[in-house]
């Protein structure tokens, strides 16, 4: 653990950084999951953060990490939607400037979130490694200062408060199911939960559909994949083949990888709104999906589930929500 770039020392400075920016969300057991599954699951409620995503405990500490100058001169990121929010917020909080690149399939309600927060928006291309190119460029061109979405030290240690977080609200949980894309939140939380507690295991969840990590952790190195529309749009995108950071904290300190189909995460939308009455994206809903498709060995309880983001377009959410057979195609339609 020590030897990995984000140990639980930082996270903690993280978290004494962060305090009084950032809410210490709700953990609440879920009664509907708990009478299933026969052990307490308890439900991190992440997406009652400010922005709507554990984005915002990364992208804060990353800002604050930076000097004036830095934060001066103003800072990008490529986004999915939820990290360029969160930077667009922990950058106006700091007085400084985000510009956010998105790709072509970040949905049109995130890109619109993120204006509405000051922030410069530049749509680039059809994938998040097309909207990297353009954020290199302006580090370059223009020197602004990149505050990665989740391959950063500071990031990492950010969004692993949420995992000091549900040790402290549950301490002798057994298993975590988090959701994983490029291993910013799954690497900080793993890292938090296994330094206060060490045989606690972390599960990794993501959809079938572009799961750069899993193809990379299967491969042996960071690989890229074609990144396709997928319910858990928040999951997408590559890690980078110079991946530094969660590429390995992921390989050293996740137990096991679950990967979902689209019914099996529509599935956990449904249940969180119709059991749970919380309103969730598909990324925050894995957790969920996970539980009710069974897709693990024996389940160690107590277990807790992070709910990482409700960012979801609300009539893509409805039809989920009605049962609609592929609403990403009648999206489409």
């Amino acid at each position: 653990m020590s030897n990995l770039p984000v140990t639980v020392a930082d996270i903690e400075q993280a978290a004494r950084r962060i305090k009084g920016r950032v809410l210490n969300t709700p953990f609440v057991l879920s009664a509907s999951l708990c009478e299933r599954f026969g052990v307490p699951v308890g439900l991190k409620l992440e997406h009652h953060q400010a922005t709507g995503s554990f984005k915002l405990r990364g992208a804060t500490n990353a800002v604050l990490s930076l000097t004036s100058e830095a934060r001066a001169r103003g800072v990008v990121a490529a986004s999915t939607g939820n990290h360029g929010r969160a930077l667009a917020h922990a950058a106006k909080a700091a007085g400084s400037v985000a510009t956010i690149c998105v790709s072509k399939l970040v949905p049109n309600n995130k890109v619109s979130d993120i204006r509405r927060l000051g922030a410069n928006v530049l749509i680039v291309g059809k994938s998040q490694d097309e909207a990297q190119l353009e954020v290199d460029r302006l580090v370059a061109e223009e020197g602004l200062v990149m505050v990665p979405p989740f391959d950063n030290r500071t990031v990492v240690a950010g969004q692993g408060t949420l995992g000091l977080e549900i040790v402290e609200a549950m301490p002798d949980v057994a298993t975590v199911f988090v959701p994983l894309s490029g291993g910013g939140l799954a690497a900080g939380v793993a890292a938090a939960v296994k330094g206060r507690s060490p045989k606690t295991r972390v599960i990794g969840l993501t959809m079938e559909r572009g799961a750069a990590m899993k193809a990379s952790l299967n491969a042996g190195r960071p690989v890229q994949v074609e990144e396709v529309a997928s319910l858990a749009d928040s999951l997408g995108g590559g890690i980078g083949l110079d991946n530094a950071v969660t590429f390995e904290m992921c390989r050293a300190l996740l137990d096991d990888v679950i990967l979902l189909s689209e019914a099996e995460i529509a599935a956990g939308m449904r249940h969180a709104y119709s059991q749970e009455r919380e309103v969730i994206e598909g990324a925050g809903a894995v957790g969920i999906a996970a539980l009710l498709s069974r897709r693990f060995g024996r389940l160690e309880g107590p277990v807790a589930v992070i709910l990482s983001g409700r960012n979801v377009d609300m009539d893509l959410h409805r039809r989920v929500i009605n049962g609609g057979v592929d609403p990403l195609a009648e999206t489409a339609a």
